[in-house]
């Protein structure tokens, strides 16, 4: 069956003047505007299309892909606001509905909104909301340390940012282990760093196998060899620049550059830190 709000790959029943019609199975047949058909398109072939529902609430398939379809989390903007709710910009001819009773703000013109798009089931009309919990942490957490996600960046918090996991779970990113600008919307690789007992989720955006102070004074070893044995860095400079670097944190660089100076593997100078023996 043709699913509302997906992309389909559908049979062509019949050839019109005004386009083709597809076998939508229980939905019947469903339109696919003239302007949208693929050229030389004969009944019994199979074209690929987003089905959803038009201005006049017919199903109909487009060749034109959304921002976000059903089930699926993205930074909107609003392009108009009227009596019954905001219309958001999802880059279709029909605006995107965000009702007011969905709205945990009164969403203004021209602003953007982070909203997850599903399809209210009494009327098959796809819509958005703004609350955004009620979509989030219904599902057993199974994660374990290390694990790769896919990230949503949320709203900024005092203790850092929450961010949406693989579309399922609500995690945070403590700022103090952020070294990168972050965007409300944007899509980000992330780790999962802890599972606590009330299965909250604290998350890190550097891999975690350089968790180890002996993984990350190999890191730094490296590093110094591909670049003739220094680095102009120092104790002094900034998360973001240690970050860009070789992506670890201030605290866990100092740790292991501690060590590599015991070691007598490093010399600290003024400006960097040099290489003692380029043969390890």
């Amino acid at each position: 069956m043709a699913q509302i709000g997906k992309i389909n790959e559908l049979k062509v029943v019949k050839l019109v003047d005004f386009g083709i019609y597809l076998d939508g199975e229980e939905h019947g047949e469903i339109l696919m505007p003239k302007r949208y058909v693929p050229e030389n398109c004969q009944p019994g072939d199979t074209v690929t299309g987003f089905v959803y529902l038009d201005s006049e609430d017919r199903i109909i398939v487009t060749t034109e892909k959304p921002y976000a379809m059903v089930d699926e989390f993205a930074l909107l903007r609003v392009k108009s606001v009227n009596s019954i709710g905001a219309f958001l910009d999802w880059g279709l001819m029909k605006d995107l509905l965000v009702p007011f009773r969905e709205q945990t703000v009164k969403m203004e013109e021209d602003r953007s909104y982070l909203v997850y798009v599903y399809l209210d089931f009494e009327t098959k009309r796809i819509v958005a909301s703004a609350k955004l919990d009620q979509f989030l942490d219904i599902k057993p957490v199974t994660f374990e340390k290390g694990d790769m996600v896919d990230l949503i960046i949320a709203n900024q918090t005092e203790i850092g940012y929450k961010a949406i996991i693989n579309k399922t779970w609500w995690g945070i990113l403590y700022k103090n282990e952020v070294f990168q600008p972050l965007e409300k919307g944007q899509h980000i690789k992330g780790y999962i760093n802890k599972v606590r007992e009330d299965e909250k989720i604290d998350l890190i955006l550097q891999k975690p196998h350089y968790s180890k102070v002996t993984d990350i004074t190999t890191l730094i070893i490296d590093k110094l060899k591909v670049n003739d044995g220094f680095l102009k860095i120092t104790d002094k400079s900034s998360p973001e620049k240690i970050y860009d670097i070789f992506g670890i944190s201030k605290k866990a660089y100092k740790m292991a550059v501690g060590s590599l100076y015991k070691s007598k593997i490093v010399r600290l100078e003024e400006d960097g830190i040099r290489l003692i023996n380029k043969d390890l």
